[in-house]
């Protein structure tokens, strides 16, 4: 009724969703349009912190490990929330542009740091402040700038590109030179055919752990999600492997990943049978393959790739000396060739717009449940009352 209203007027979405989908549409336009800056990177940065950390905490124990975890990833997020909380632009009471009498009464700030705004009692009408102003545009801003930094999508594509290419052209040592940017395998070991099958399964895991991940988790918490999930992630690259010096150090960095990791990975394989060339072998090698692998993350988007793209992954690894033998994904499928590397980027990039697309409107889809829910509380409330 008139006077009883929420944050949202007009049909738009309420200021808390449409700042994700602003800010997230943004950061992946501009990761495609930028990629990621050579110098100066956050993520770069926050690994040079991280290494120092672990100069001064490590001790060969699980529980010097989760500290140093606890200290880098917490860090992390606890300045991305004091980022969040120092660009919040909607406050105090004030008349909005074009609905007269309407005032701003407080609410609950999200992690978004965006105020949910409540309408004074005997109000005509309800209207959120104008995202056009600069104040309100600053979580946008701020949003848009951490997805550019966390995401990955472009690089990746860059990377896995500029491996297919070298060997097109049959330059197995250039190739050779490069895969180590792209993952811990060692070239050495790996003729032309099994370097082209480590950049398929590279860019499979990488949308998953550079993209989707990311945006599910700046859906879920805002900034700092988008911020601690990278954090985490990068983490686990760091310290979170079998080396000798990590085994136990990194055992905490591994374990948080593989859960922070698990939505992300289930919505990346999902969408890759959606948008993948053969939804029914995407779908059969997911539910046949997926939990053979011995990572609970990698094993659903490695194996929904390989269906998707017809192609066989898995099999022996080679890293750092270290020889692996892993089931085979999707062992109906052809070996991999050279032109998969680009029929893998194109997939890996469909997929990234569709999760966008999800996460969107999974964050607009929650907040409505929720404002249905709160409607009805206040209902029952005024009946009681009544």
């Amino acid at each position: 009724m008139p006077g009883c209203g929420s944050a949202a007027a007009g049909g738009r979405g309420p200021a808390a969703e449409r700042v994700f989908a602003y800010g997230a549409a943004a950061g992946l336009v501009a990761d495609r349009l930028l990629g990621d800056p050579r110098r100066g990177h956050p993520v770069a940065a926050f690994g040079r912190a991280a290494g120092a950390v672990e100069r001064v905490l490590w001790r060969d124990h699980r529980g010097w490990g989760a500290l140093h975890t606890a200290v880098c990833a917490g860090g992390a997020v606890a300045v991305a929330a004091l980022a969040a909380r120092g660009v919040r632009g909607v406050r105090g009471v004030r008349e909005v542009r074009g609905v007269r009498g309407v005032r701003e009464t407080g609410g609950a700030r999200d992690l978004w740091g965006v105020r949910d705004v409540r309408v004074a009692r005997g109000a005509t009408a309800a209207a959120p402040a104008s995202l056009a102003s600069p104040r309100a545009l600053a979580p946008v801003a701020l949003t848009a700038a951490a997805t550019w930094a966390v995401v990955g999508g472009t690089s990746l594509g860059r990377e896995a590109r500029a491996i297919g290419g070298a060997l097109a052209a049959g330059d197995l040592g250039l190739a050779r030179q490069r895969l180590p940017h792209l993952c811990g395998r060692d070239p050495q070991a790996l003729n032309g055919g099994q370097i082209a099958r480590a950049v398929v399964e590279s860019v499979a895991e990488n949308t998953s752990d550079a993209v989707v991940g990311a945006l599910v988790w700046g859906a879920v918490a805002g900034v700092p999600g988008l911020v601690g999930f990278r954090a985490v992630n990068t983490l686990d690259a760091m310290v979170g492997h079998l080396s000798p010096r990590h085994r136990r150090f990194g055992w905490a960095s591994a374990r948080l990943d593989d859960l922070a990791g698990w939505p992300g990975a289930r919505l990346t394989a999902a969408l890759a049978v959606v948008a993948g060339g053969d939804q029914r072998g995407a779908l059969r090698a997911l539910r046949a393959d997926a939990h053979r692998h011995p990572s609970p993350n990698a094993g659903p988007v490695e194996a929904a790739f390989a269906g998707a793209l017809g192609v066989r992954l898995g099999g022996t690894l080679a890293y750092a000396g270290r020889v692996e033998h892993r089931p085979v994904l999707n062992g109906e499928g052809r070996p991999v060739e050279v032109s998969d590397i680009e029929r893998a980027v194109r997939l890996s990039g469909r997929v990234s717009a569709l999760a966008l697309v999800t996460c969107v409107a999974g964050r607009f889809g929650y907040g409505a449940l929720r404002r249905a829910a709160e409607r009805r509380t206040t209902s029952a409330g005024k009946g009681h009352g009544a």
